[in-house]
C-alpha cells in the first residue's frame, strides 16, 4: 500500500526583511544586522541599483572626491555580509498579513518578517516619443559611464535638467566630441556643484526651453526633432546618441493594495520612515519626501532599521496627526484588507 504523506512547507522567518539593493536598503541591512536582527535582503539580480551605472556619487561623507557607484555599493553589501545580513538574488513580488508579521512572495517562495524595510528603488522615466524605444541599446541609453566610449568624438544629446542630467553630461564630455542638454526649463534644476561645472566646461551646451518630439535614426540615433517651447518651432539636431534623465519612477506597484500611495506613487512615512502599517517602513527615493540622493538615503536606511529594532523591542509604533496609524497587532490585517476591498483587489 502507497501511502501519500503531504508535507507543510514552513516559511523561513527572519526578524528584518530589506525589500531592495539600493544605497537605503544596503545602509538598513547594516544597521539591522549591527543590532543583532536576523535579516534578509532581496537585493535582486545585482545590487546597488541606479547607482551601480554612476562614476561619481558626491556628498558621501568620508569620500571628499566623489565615489563610483559601482565601487560604493559592493563596499556597502560586504559591510552588510560582514555584520550577518543574507542576501538573495530575489525580489519582492507581493507582501501579505500574517499574524504578527508579514509574509513575503519573492521569485523563489515566501518568506516571514516581522518587519519589513522598503527600499525597492525607481527607474528612470521614459521620454515616451517615438524612436525611443525601437532605438534603445542602439544610441539611446540611461548610463553615461557605459556608452560614453562609444560615442568617442561624437555629439550627443542628454535630456533633462536635474542633477543626474548633468552628472552624466559631465561624464559624456570626457569623452564625447560635444554634449548638447536639452532641458524644458529655463533654470537647471540641479544642485550648484554639478551646474556651475557643467555651464563652464567648454564641451558641454545647454539648450532651454526645448523639448525632444521624436529620436530619429533606422538602425542607430541619428538625430533628435526637438521643439521650442515658446516658439514652437521644431528642428532636427544631428546627434549620434541620446542620454534620457527626465524623473524617476518609484517601484511601488505592487504595494497599491497594501499601502495608500501619493499622487506620484510614493510612500508615505513619518519622520523615523514608519509607514501607516505596523511593522512595515521604507527608506530611500520611493517614500514621499525623499530627496534622493545617496546620503539622504543611505540616513534613511539607518533611521528606518532603528524604527524597526524599536518596534520588534517594545511594539511601538507612529501615528498620523489624526492618530490613524495604528497599533502592533489586529489593526495590522483589517487595515490591510480594507484597502484591498476598496481597490476592488487590483494589482495595477
Amino acid at each position: 500500500m502507497r501511502i501519500a504523506i503531504l508535507v507543510h512547507e514552513v516559511a523561513e522567518d527572519f526578524d528584518v526583511v530589506v525589500a531592495g539593493g539600493g544605497i537605503g536598503g544596503l545602509t538598513a541591512a547594516v544597521h539591522a544586522a549591527r543590532m543583532g536582527r536576523s535579516t534578509l535582503v532581496l537585493g535582486g539580480m545585482a545590487p546597488g541599483g541606479l547607482l551601480l551605472s554612476i562614476e561619481q556619487i558626491d556628498g558621501v561623507p568620508g569620500f571628499p572626491e566623489g565615489v563610483p557607484g559601482y565601487e560604493l555599493c559592493p563596499m556597502l553589501q560586504d559591510q552588510a555580509a560582514d555584520a550577518g545580513a543574507e542576501f538573495r538574488m530575489d525580489e519582492l513580488t507581493g507582501i501579505a498579513p500574517s499574524g504578527e508579521g508579514w509574509r513575503i512572495a519573492t521569485g523563489d517562495g515566501d518568506v516571514h518578517a516581522r518587519a519589513v524595510i522598503l527600499a525597492t528603488g525607481a527607474r528612470l522615466k521614459a521620454l515616451g516619443v517615438d524612436g525611443e524605444e525601437r532605438l534603445r541599446g542602439r544610441g539611446v541609453s540611461h548610463c553615461a559611464s557605459c556608452d560614453a566610449p562609444l560615442m568617442r568624438d561624437r555629439v550627443v544629446g542628454v535630456v533633462g535638467g536635474g542633477d543626474s542630467a548633468l552628472q552624466e553630461a559631465l561624464t559624456l564630455a570626457e569623452a564625447v566630441g560635444e554634449v548638447i542638454v536639452l532641458h524644458r526649463g529655463d533654470a537647471l534644476g540641479a544642485q550648484a556643484a554639478y551646474r556651475d561645472r557643467a555651464l563652464a566646461h567648454r564641451k558641454i551646451t545647454v539648450r532651454y526651453g526645448t523639448v525632444v518630439e521624436e529620436i530619429l535614426g533606422d538602425e542607430t540615433v541619428t538625430g533628435l526633432r526637438v521643439r521650442g517651447v515658446s516658439s514652437d518651432e521644431t528642428e532636427e539636431l544631428e546627434v549620434g546618441g541620446v542620454f534620457v534623465y527626465v524623473g524617476l519612477q518609484p517601484n511601488t506597484e505592487l504595494l497599491r493594495d497594501r499601502l495608500e500611495l501619493d499622487v506620484d506613487g510614493r510612500v508615505p512615512t513619518d519622520a523615523t520612515m514608519q509607514t501607516e502599517l505596523p511593522g512595515v517602513l521604507a527608506a530611500g527615493i520611493l517614500r514621499r519626501g525623499s530627496l534622493g540622493q545617496a546620503a539622504i538615503s543611505a540616513g534613511e536606511g539607518a533611521a528606518a532599521a532603528k524604527a524597526a529594532d524599536r518596534y520588534l523591542s517594545d511594539g511601538s509604533w507612529g501615528k498620523r496627526t489624526d492618530g490613524s496609524w495604528g497599533e502592533r497587532s489586529g489593526a495590522l490585517a483589517a487595515g490591510s484588507a480594507a484597502r484591498t476591498a476598496g481597490n476592488g483587489g487590483s494589482h495595477g
